[in-house]
């Protein structure tokens, strides 16, 4: 496993981490996610990314029991704050209160006095920026997070926030990026390279449609991730004939490499300087070690000119908001 540091923190993270979106957070039985984490130990993966949200609340409790059986200083642990936490239509945003509220409420489920990295999860338009960014350094000052990351941000907001905190505070972005998700390349990376942040990417595999699983014309296996009708969005994004007939082109492309496809795809994603690491998610051990072997890959010019011909026209779809929110739109107190 090679390691690459987060933006302007002192942290070294594994360029792939393990994150716990749609396993961790009741997907899974206990015992798979203590498997998978140690999995992840074992691979040399010492970044761990969750969020309060995933499960309301379990995800974070399951890593706390498991995690709190490692030594504190042996992992990277992330987790992020927004998101509907309980029936109360009030109980989310990005709000000072609710940010005080989250972290200490997050810090009790994963069993620690602090995060190494605390992200805002998605862009509160409800909330004025201002106050949104002093909630989180004063998460900072209090020593509940060493350092700032956001999700999912517009270059409009992150240039806003970056305005208001000035250097060295935020240190990660972490959009959806893989081959078939390209749109962060244009301006978001540029951007945070341009301050020092790092990104740490999700969904590197297209929600796996780039382990080659998915077939065109054929149907969707019942125990996949798309078979849940919570995935029907992106089931319509990229389980068509057109994306899953060019995933099919770079299986032999991958094959003369001599690598896999999901290798190959995380692989692609890593080659960009501007990346930390890569979050991947699993909910077998196998996959574990599958998803660390790419760490350290590299693909050759005439690959990486075979992937492009190979995705051709094939229309890479842009990052989504949050709901009710605007590329853009900005609350300034």
């Amino acid at each position: 496993m090679r390691y690459r540091k987060l933006g302007s923190s002192d942290l070294e993270v594994s360029e792939i981490s393990l994150g716990s979106w749609l396993t961790f957070s009741g997907g899974i039985e206990e015992e798979h996610t203590r498997a998978c984490t140690q999995a992840a130990f074992d691979a040399g993966i010492n970044f761990f990314d969750t969020a309060n949200v995933y499960g309301r609340g379990a995800s974070e409790t399951a890593w706390g029991e498991i995690l709190s059986k490692h030594p504190r200083g042996s992992y990277i642990l992330a987790t992020k704050v927004n998101g509907q936490m309980s029936d109360d239509p009030a109980d989310h945003g990005l709000s000072p209160a609710q940010i005080a509220k989250q972290i200490d409420a997050s810090l009790t489920r994963l069993q620690t006095d602090h995060v190494d990295l605390y992200q805002a999860h998605r862009f509160d338009t409800a909330v004025p920026i201002e106050d949104t960014v002093e909630a989180l350094q004063k998460v900072v000052e209090q020593g509940k997070a060493r350092y700032l990351g956001f999700s999912e941000w517009t270059p409009e907001q992150i240039q806003a926030a970056i305005d208001l905190a000035g250097p060295g505070l935020f240190v990660s972005s972490q959009p959806q990026y893989s081959m078939l998700w390209q749109a962060p390349e244009a301006e978001v990376f540029p951007l945070c390279t341009a301050n020092d942040i790092s990104q740490i990417v999700w969904s590197p595999l297209a929600q796996g449609v780039l382990t080659g699983k998915y077939k065109p014309g054929q149907g969707i296996p019942e125990d996949s991730r798309f078979a849940s009708d919570s995935m029907n969005m992106a089931k319509d994004l990229l389980l068509n004939d057109a994306i899953l007939d060019a995933v099919q082109r770079l299986v032999p492309i991958a094959d003369g490499a001599g690598l896999s496809l999901p290798t190959m795809a995380l692989a692609w994603v890593l080659r960009r300087t501007e990346l930390a690491s890569a979050i991947t998610g699993a909910s077998r051990p196998e996959q574990v070690h599958t998803n660390a072997e790419a760490s350290g890959v590299g693909l050759t010019d005439d690959v990486l000119a075979a992937i492009d011909e190979a995705l051709g026209d094939v229309p890479v779809k842009k990052p989504t908001l949050a709901p009710g929110a605007q590329a853009g739109v900005l609350h300034r107190a």
